[in-house]
């Protein structure tokens, strides 16, 4: 049966690894922005513009979904990490699967603000390359700090919040 896993929290929660490691538990395919933003568009960023680059993410959303829709309609599963900071980012996706006949779970990272700036360094150095797509400065972790909404109990109602 076809599942769309959304998941969301602030910079640093562990998005990623959760999704690596959650897509594996159930045989999903996995999408992350940050690959997607770093190849397409990282040479040509200028400056940290937000509105420049909301505009690029959701070009990525665009083709993201043409694939996703595809292995879900093979009733294949698809676990989404694609920032998601704001509820209507995450309603793009909850109204297109909903138009497919799914209902889309949302997993929530609720991550505290020490703990992630924490994880932001120690990511920042290791350069991992399964997790590393760009260095995430001080000034874009405060730039997006208040920009997260947290996901209400509607939005959680097929998904989970998870401390991680």
């Amino acid at each position: 049966m076809a599942r769309l896993i959304l998941v969301c929290g602030s910079t640093g929660a562990g998005k990623t690894t959760y999704s690596i490691s959650f897509a594996k538990e159930i045989e999903a395919v996995r999408f992350s922005i940050d690959p997607w933003m770093q190849t397409l568009y990282s040479k040509d960023m200028k400056s940290l513009d937000y509105s420049w680059m909301i505009e690029r993410v959701y070009r990525c959303y665009e083709q993201i979904w043409d694939v996703a829709k595809q292995i879900l309609l093979l009733g294949g599963s698809v676990v989404l990490d694609l920032g998601f900071t704001t509820k209507a980012q995450r309603d793009i996706f909850v109204i297109k699967a909903k138009e497919l006949g799914i209902n889309p779970e949302v997993h929530y990272l609720d991550v505290p603000k020490d703990v992630r700036k924490k994880r932001v360094k120690e990511r920042n150095a290791s350069k991992d390359p399964d997790l590393f797509a760009f260095e995430v400065t001080d000034m874009m972790f405060n730039f997006m700090e208040p920009r997260f909404e947290v996901p209400d109990e509607k939005e959680l109602v097929n998904g989970c919040i998870i401390d991680a």
